[in-house]
């Protein structure tokens, strides 16, 4: 039997095909998705060779097939017709957005814009496409992009520093990638789609110091486009540097601090770094580092919004186990803080262990009491 590929069929993520009722499972504490997750699928998969990625061409386990995990979840493949009438059953009614993101690969181009016409001609729903910047992508492709129904893109540039783009995605992988060409991309899609409408997506832990990233949060604030922050999480394959899941402070200090310049609260003329680049002074008073840190909003998922939400993209458990979460490492929560979430956070945001560490006794005790 030959393989199933786009743009007849797609992959989903894990928490899609829970949402969609292909799989079975629950999310923990109640969490819901309200963006169903597409990656286009081909035989001969991603060209990519991004040393951190699952997709990537030299993995082992062939992802082309369908076959192996991404972000350590499986991505199961089906119809798209199957998705698009799941996406009209009730159980998907609270779903406010759809977002498809292409692989590297000569075909999808064209692909995405298939799909965009046939979710747009069946679902009422906003769609967001994260795209792979090639040689073939320019202004008049995203314009037509644009046409199929797309209204926010996303660009994954990931590293926080041109040498570790290049180290981890381009040349010192041999991979195709090029970090001029995709600040390229960024700014011929904020010419199509309006800056407020183009995200960067982020990975924190992959060898940036805090103050790179942070050098990074304020180029992207500059340019008027959103941050989706990730916090990297190891493959079950190793990676070529070995890189471990991001410090919980550190990815703690990064949302807080993507938070405080997005939102032009502070900037990074103001900031404080340690000699090792760790974040020391949010260069705000103590009083409205509290305040921000009290609505929980920082430490939640960021990604692109839907019709009444601020974040539809919220990625449930994405970045980390559903062990790991309540054990209290949350990386980006999905839903609101609570009371006792929020005391968590406050005392991870300055801790400096270079090492992700297991919970505290304490913190892990606390969760188990509650009883989620």
């Amino acid at each position: 039997m030959s393989h199933p590929e786009s743009p007849d069929y797609v992959r989903t993520s894990l928490a899609a095909a829970m949402t969609l009722g292909f799989e079975q499972g629950t999310f923990f504490r109640g969490a819901q998705l309200y963006c169903i997750n597409l990656l286009l699928t081909y035989r001969n998969g991603c060209a990519g060779a991004c040393a951190y990625c699952g997709l990537k061409r030299t993995r082992t386990s062939s992802m082309g097939s369908g076959e192996g995990s991404f972000i350590r979840v499986q991505w199961p493949t089906y119809r798209l017709d199957e998705v698009i009438q799941g996406m009209k059953s009730a159980r998907c009614q609270h779903v406010e957005r759809v977002c498809i993101s292409m692989v590297t690969n000569p075909r999808a181009i064209n692909d995405i814009l298939v799909i965009n016409k046939k979710i747009r001609a069946s679902l009422n729903l906003p769609l967001s496409s994260l795209i792979a910047p090639s040689t073939t992508i320019d202004r008049n492709w995203l314009k037509q992009l644009r046409e199929s129904g797309t209204d926010r893109v996303g660009i994954a540039i990931d590293a926080a520093t041109p040498e570790i783009f290049d180290e981890l995605r381009g040349r010192g992988v041999n991979g195709p990638h090029r970090w001029d060409r995709y600040w390229e991309i960024v700014n011929a899609s904020c010419e199509v789609f309006g800056h407020s409408n183009v995200g960067i997506h982020l990975i924190v832990g992959i060898g940036e110091t805090e103050e790179e990233m942070a050098q990074m949060f304020q180029r992207c604030a500059d340019l008027g486009v959103g941050v989706h922050l990730f916090s990297h999480y190891p493959e079950t394959t190793p990676c070529e540097k070995n890189l471990r899941q991001t410090p919980i402070g550190q990815y703690r200090r990064m949302q807080m601090l993507r938070h405080l310049i997005i939102r032009g609260i502070t900037q990074f003329g103001k900031l404080s770094f340690n000699s090792e680049g760790q974040l020391i002074a949010f260069g705000v008073s103590e009083e409205t580092l509290r305040e921000q840190i009290c609505t929980g909003t920082p430490f939640r998922t960021t990604g692109c919004p839907g019709r009444t939400l601020e974040v539809a993209c919220n990625r449930p458990y994405a970045n980390c186990t559903p062990f790991q979460a309540y054990m209290g490492e949350f990386r980006n929560y999905p839903f609101a803080l609570q009371a006792k979430d929020l005391e968590v956070v406050q005392r991870q945001l300055w801790d400096y262990r270079q090492d992700s560490v297991a919970p505290t006794i304490e913190v892990a005790e606390n969760f188990i009491a509650e009883g989620d």
